[in-house]
């Protein structure tokens, strides 16, 4: 996990102070855009490595932070990195989770620095944070019983939707503010 977020906090930071000069909607489209492809990306990294070492995935972090300091959620990102350095079921779970955790804590400590984190926007986080937690221990019991290939497929259907949502969002943002 630490070789993943050593260089994903501070990639974060530096992604939340792009993120402060970019147009609305654009980060969104682009976001789901590029999780679209991660889909058939992991397959084809898949079929071509038997799995990813320790630089791999710091370099994800790095990348993956970066997006996550942009983007209102990167979740979806860090799913090929981790199921191509061999993590399934329980150990996915609680590895993207403590990793999530810290990336996140690096991207909200830099908009308090920025001076764009509000009160509002803090209870938002808090109510979101704490409805993934429970999401993950409701999980849990249901990711123990299902076979490793079964969870990919099942990861790979939620990225892919994820990259839907997250485009159909953006461009109903940009629209919004190039009509309104």
């Amino acid at each position: 996990m630490l070789a993943y977020v050593l260089p994903g906090m501070p990639a974060a930071a530096l992604g939340a102070y792009t993120l402060v000069h970019l147009p609305d909607g654009w980060p969104e489209m682009l976001l789901g855009l590029f999780i679209i492809a991660l889909v058939p990306l992991r397959r084809l990294a898949t079929a071509k490595l038997d799995s990813i070492g320790l630089v791999q995935v710091a370099l994800a972090g790095a990348v993956v932070g970066f997006l996550t300091g942009i983007f209102l959620s990167t979740g979806p990102l860090c799913v090929p990195a981790f199921l191509a350095y061999g993590l399934v079921g329980g150990a996915f779970i609680a590895t993207e989770a403590a990793a999530s955790l810290l990336v996140q804590a690096s991207k909200i400590l830099s908009f308090r620095e920025l001076g764009v984190l509000s009160a509002d926007g803090v209870l938002k986080g808090f109510i979101v944070d704490i409805t993934l937690m429970l999401g993950t221990f409701a999980a849990r019991p249901l990711v123990g019983r299902i076979s490793d290939n079964h969870f990919r497929s099942m990861m790979d259907a939620v990225t892919g939707l994820s990259g839907l949502w997250l485009f159909v969002f953006g461009l109903r943002q940009f629209l919004h503010v190039a009509v309104g």
